[in-house]
């Protein structure tokens, strides 16, 4: 069975940080995008980063610019998100997505089945003092 699985949400202060794992099981996460997305109470799906399929070429969205950080272990099976100086409109539940672009050289924030073939279930981030 092929599956996403995130962890790694929680509640924090507003200024903390938090690190989201994504692994996958039942297929090797090295020739597949990863993107990690998010959907707040009320509001649309969002696209927050990406990542390539070796991690050569990343893709945020303006309201995590130099704060969040996109990685991954292939070794290891795993994407990263590294979430620094968090705000309160930052809570939502995120969510990773995976995607088959061997030797693609970009990746999209694009929401959709079509752009993201895999999605995990989703973890919930707080952030609140």
């Amino acid at each position: 069975q092929l599956q996403l699985v995130e962890s790694g949400g929680g509640l924090v202060q507003p200024g903390g940080s938090l690190r989201l794992s994504c692994v996958a099981s039942g297929f090797s996460l090295d020739k597949y995008a990863i993107g990690w997305f998010r959907q707040a109470p009320g509001k649309e799906r969002e696209g927050v980063a990406c990542i390539t399929y070796r991690g050569r070429a990343t893709n945020y969205a303006d309201s995590v610019k130099g704060r969040f950080t996109i990685s991954r272990d292939n070794a290891k099976n795993t994407g990263y998100l590294q979430m620094n100086s968090l705000k309160p409109e930052d809570t939502a539940v995120y969510y990773c997505a995976a995607d088959w672009r061997p030797f693609s050289v970009s990746c999209t924030l694009a929401v959709g089945k079509e752009y993201y073939e895999y999605e995990g279930q989703g973890t919930q981030v707080i952030v609140s003092s």
